[in-house]
């Protein structure tokens, strides 16, 4: 199955390639910087990037932002809020929040990929308070209690 998805481009972004699956085997497609000129991303600060696009996702669907691998080895940039999380019903443009954790500022240029989007299915929830729950192995433990190997 092919979910549609409707995107629009904001002016800023003409001539932008829309973001497609790069390989066959792809599970995001790039999103590119809709910016006129250089973004100077100094090393320890964050800014927010726009992508000129606007989507529609159908409900129970959400979008992730996802940080480029390659960006983030050989830059130390990467996505702040990762995954970022675009829900059914936001309109806005999608803005990508960079951060560089790098040694050296960052620049982004104008058309450069920075960041990944992945479509998932949302299961719609219903939380019900107890007083009690079921016991597990693990229990409570957590924050590296089962080792590291």
């Amino acid at each position: 199955m092919v979910l549609k998805i409707k995107l629009k481009q904001l002016d800023h972004a003409k001539g932008l390639n829309i973001p497609k699956y790069e390989t066959p085997g792809s599970a995001g497609m790039d999103l590119c910087a809709a910016n006129k000129k250089d973004i100077t991303i100094n090393k320890n600060e964050y800014k927010l990037i726009p992508t000129g696009l606007i989507i529609a996702l159908p409900k129970n669907y959400e979008a992730q932002i996802r940080p480029r691998s390659g960006l983030a080895l050989k830059y130390g940039v990467t996505v702040l809020n990762s995954p970022g999380t675009i829900d059914s019903d936001y309109r806005g443009e999608i803005g990508i929040i960079l951060i560089n954790h790098g040694s050296r500022n960052f620049l982004v240029k104008p058309k450069m990929r920075i960041a990944q989007i992945i479509f998932a299915e949302i299961a719609s929830i219903q939380l019900k308070k107890v007083s009690t729950l079921d016991e597990t192995k693990r229990g409570e433990g957590g924050f590296g209690s089962t080792g590291l190997n």
